[in-house]
């Protein structure tokens, strides 16, 4: 891939890693060039960039995958695995990542693009917003991790029968069970999740790390081993460069400026 065509679909705004996953041009369902760029960018993170964007620019946020273009391989299995491969590998590399991750989400969110929905650290919506695992009315299993995170949010018991039953979630039950963080008006999903991200760039950022890291590691942990290891790092944050600048700000009255230190 060109470096204009990952241009068409990986750009960095404001601190910001917009990454687009989906578009018109391909029915929304997800579009594996900008999965592949999405990668490329996401291994190559550097200072320069505070959150990363997950978007669709169609009608929905990405409607899974395109089923058409399974049935017409000649493997289809060998067609799928390929694809699983690559979308894997972005699954990968987001996970990796330290800085927030945003998603928004609006009209559907079908198959693997509900996966992507449920690796954002904050994922906004809409009240037309709905979301769908969509694999057993394909006769297929999950990929892009939804098996993995679907029940650390909602629970096994949940998970099972969303999963089993393929349930369609509206914006209000995805936002009750966690799935979506939130609701704006469906016009707005598109620019308040630019702003969200553009905020959390100009955030403190070993911060987000710590925080991202402590949450990952609480999913194994014991109390006592959480405990031990939020005092280590509020210790470490006390006498880093975010640290410095967030008390010093705080004690004179002023807004921090983390701008200046990524």
């Amino acid at each position: 891939m060109t470096t204009s065509e990952q241009a068409e679909y990986v750009t960095t705004v404001d601190g910001v890693l917009q990454i687009t996953i989906a578009t018109s041009a391909n029915g929304t369902s997800m579009d594996f060039a900008g999965i592949k760029a999405g990668t490329s960018a996401l291994h190559a993170l550097g200072a320069d960039v505070g959150a990363v964007l997950l978007r669709g620019t169609g009608a929905n946020f990405c409607a899974g995958g395109d089923v058409r273009g399974f049935a017409a391989a000649k493997d289809r299995s060998a067609h799928i695995h390929d694809l699983a491969t690559d979308l894997h590998e972005f699954v990968r590399a987001l996970d990796a990542i330290t800085v927030p991750v945003v998603a928004a989400v609006q009209g559907w969110a079908a198959g693997a693009g509900m996966s992507l929905v449920c690796l954002a650290d904050i994922a906004l919506g809409g009240p037309g917003t709905k979301l769908r695992p969509a694999y057993p009315g394909i006769g297929l299993s999950p990929d892009g991790g939804m098996s993995w995170t679907l029940p650390r949010i909602v629970g096994r018991a949940r998970a099972r029968e969303i999963l089993l039953a393929d349930a369609i979630l509206d914006a209000d039950e995805a936002v009750r069970l966690g799935v979506l963080s939130r609701l704006v008006p469906d016009g707005e999903i598109a620019a308040e999740a630019q702003r969200l991200a553009r905020t959390l760039a100009a955030g403190p950022r070993s911060t987000y790390a710590s925080i991202k890291s402590l949450l990952r590691q609480s999913e194994s942990a014991t109390l006592s081993d959480q405990l031990d290891r939020e005092r280590d790092g509020i210790a470490v944050a006390a006498s880093s460069a975010a640290g410095r600048e967030g008390v010093d700000a705080f004690a004179a009255k002023r807004k921090p400026d983390y701008a200046t230190l990524a």
